[in-house]
């Protein structure tokens, strides 16, 4: 049987199995290597909370989304083209994301009567028609690993957990990838259990070699590399971003740098992977709760270190305290929240965007602080660099508000160069004749001063300060004076951060205004809508508080603004009350990101009068701005 070769422009996978199956592992190998290829890229992690959910069951299925193209994409796709399906389980709770017509690739192995029980199967897929509208191939994953292995003196547990390698050598032959990253990446991460390197090592090939054996398959398929801008680039991820800005910040403003942190889903991969990197003058500090980590960061600040704290929105919630001493002492700490679905410890692994009022509003009393978000994983890099900008410049504790979505998600990252990042060199206040702890330079920032330095020893608390000497001050003339200070040096940012661009026409009809994690989804979707001829428009917040100055005209030269949030509509409702525009609220709370074709359905709904809604959005509201 010949194997025809068909060029693709792109490819959307979706592997999914239990949650011990490895699918996280397969998945990012196969994202490195199409990286390595020149492939454009984007990925969906989607994992329980549970370490080690019951095996088969629903609740415990691992799933890892990979789009990769020959053009430029921005989302990790609407639906899948292959979806790899090791149990009944995974395929029962993935099937509805498929695409009509799509490929499933079974391990007919685990379709028993034990694992379809678990999986809330009444008869076995396999053998009736259910499945007819998809090219159904059922292979004996289980076996052929096994098979492969054998002679190397693993148990039948151990190996049965090459699996995801023989399944991933699989799809390598599908999608002509090479195998020699991958066999580089095994011999490295087992090199301490030859046995385990070999029996890898053998099951990705063993794997590779199936297809070219089993005759189940019409053609291999070619995926060019993308045309993207020239430079060396690298497979990033938003929380590895994150990690990269903290120690691009440190070199820039030339302080050491410290991580004050708790470990915390979906964060954690950022202390995992700033730990590296202890050479460059960066402390990562695991305290034994979040206030202590907190604390940390603001005694490190206090000290003259660029101080970091990471966590999710629950964390904030312990932080928030301390966030205010923050604002009060006005110290330079940058709170990066890598934002998950709640309330209290909600979906952990899932990902949301409704921290943003707990970051404008969640502490006592009036105490503003700047607010960045990214847009992209790789952006990460660049608004944390920011966020550290910031801090420093105005001497503030800023925000950086990321989500699931963006930490775990990837895509190809150019790496910048030295020169192209910006000056953020920190000088300390040296001048003992006129300091007083709490004056104003022209940023109405207050001096950094390193306490213990002779004649600038000087104390800090949470209690009010006297204007200028920094006292404890109960006078309520400076409290007035203090709060409305404090809150015109993070208004008075917006001076110094871009204006909102506009991505299409700069006025007209219809205009997306997002913020966050949504900008791939918005930008796919109204791409999609001008193709049509429609006249429709994108901006995207990367700065919250303060917003771009010309962020009202901007929005006040279409006739409608629709904002997509992964929350209830938190901007719109800061939207509608600081610049006193109707605009229309989309709103997902599902733990999943949007899909370009949800926003793509809301758009054109609008704009034919149909006012569509699909069930996973709801629609808050559609009135027009006038």
């Amino acid at each position: 049987m010949s194997t025809q070769r068909e060029v693709l422009n792109d490819v959307v996978i979706r592997f999914a199995g239990d949650s011990g199956d490895g699918m996280q592992l397969v998945g990012g190998q196969f994202t490195l290597t199409a990286a390595l290829v020149g492939n454009d890229l984007a990925t969906l992690p989607d994992f329980p909370a549970e370490i080690r959910a019951p095996a088969g069951t629903t609740y415990g299925v691992s799933a890892f989304q990979l789009h990769f193209s020959s053009n430029d994409i921005h989302t990790p796709g609407d639906a899948p083209d292959v979806l790899v399906a090791m149990n009944p389980a995974a395929l029962i709770t993935n099937l509805i994301h498929l695409k009509p017509g799509g490929t499933i690739i079974i391990n007919e192995d685990t379709f028993d009567k034990k694992h379809l029980e678990l999986a809330g199967y009444a008869s076995n897929p396999l053998d009736g028609d259910s499945l007819s509208g998809y090219n159904v191939i059922h292979l004996r994953l289980t076996t052929g690993t096994l098979k492969a292995v054998e002679g190397l003196g693993l148990s039948n547990k151990e190996a049965g957990r090459c699996k995801n390698f023989y399944t991933l050598g699989l799809l390598y032959w599908m999608y002509n990838r090479p195998m020699e990253p991958t066999l580089e990446w095994i011999a490295e991460k087992f090199k301490a259990r030859q046995e385990f390197a070999e029996a890898n090592a053998k099951a990705l090939k063993a794997g590779y070699n199936l297809g070219e054996t089993v005759e189940v398959f019409n053609a291999r398929y070619e995926v060019g590399p993308a045309k993207l801008p020239p430079g060396k680039y690298r497979n990033i991820t938003g929380n590895q971003a994150t990690a990269l800005g903290m120690v691009a910040a440190t070199q820039r403003t030339g302080l050491k740098g410290f991580l004050g942190t708790y470990p915390i889903t979906p964060a954690s991969d950022i202390l995992h992977y700033l730990s590296r990197y202890k050479n460059f003058g960066l402390l990562t500090f695991q305290a034994e709760d979040e206030i202590a980590a907190i604390g940390a960061a603001i005694g490190a600040a206090y000290g003259g270190a660029l101080a970091f704290t990471t966590t999710a929105g629950p964390g904030i919630a312990l932080k928030s305290e301390a966030i205010g001493l923050g604002v009060m002492t006005e110290l330079p700490v940058v709170v990066c929240n890598i934002q998950r679905a709640g309330p209290s410890t909600g979906m952990p692994t899932k990902t949301e965007q409704s921290d943003l009022l707990q970051a404008f509003y969640g502490r006592n009393g009036e105490a503003p602080v700047p607010v960045v978000a990214p847009q992209t994983p790789g952006d990460c890099f660049w608004m944390l660099l920011e966020a550290a900008r910031i801090a420093t410049k105005y001497m503030v504790p800023v925000f950086f508000l990321s989500d699931g979505y963006l930490g775990n998600g990837a895509e190809p990252w150019m790496i910048p160069s030295v020169s192209d990042l910006p000056d953020m060199k920190v000088e300390f206040y040296t001048d003992p004749k006129h300091f007083h702890p709490y004056s104003r330079n022209e940023h109405e920032a207050r001096p950094w001063a390193i306490p213990g330095t002779p004649g600038l020893e000087h104390r800090v608390g949470g209690l009010e300060k006297q204007h200028g000497s920094g006292g404890v001050s109960y006078d309520p003339e400076n409290h007035e004076k203090m709060t409305r200070i404090r809150a015109r040096k993070v208004a008075g940012i917006a001076n110094d951060i871009p204006e909102l661009e506009v991505y299409g026409d700069e006025e007209g009809e219809f205009l997306v205004l997002g913020w966050g994690s949504t900008y791939g989804a918005i930008r796919v979707a109204v791409d999609r809508m001008r193709a049509k001829g429609f006249n429709v428009s994108q901006a995207h917040l990367r700065y919250l508080n303060p917003m771009p100055k010309n962020t009202g005209h901007v929005l006040r030269r279409f006739k409608q603004v629709a904002i997509p949030e992964l929350n209830t509509g938190q901007l719109a409702k800061l939207i509608r009350s600081e610049h006193l525009l109707d605009v229309v609220s989309w709103s997902k709370v599902q733990g999943l990101p949007f899909t370009a074709g949800e926003l793509e359905e809301l758009i054109e709904g609008i704009l034919t009068n149909k006012n569509t809604t699909p069930e996973s959005v709801r629609e808050l509201s559609t009135t027009k701005v006038e």
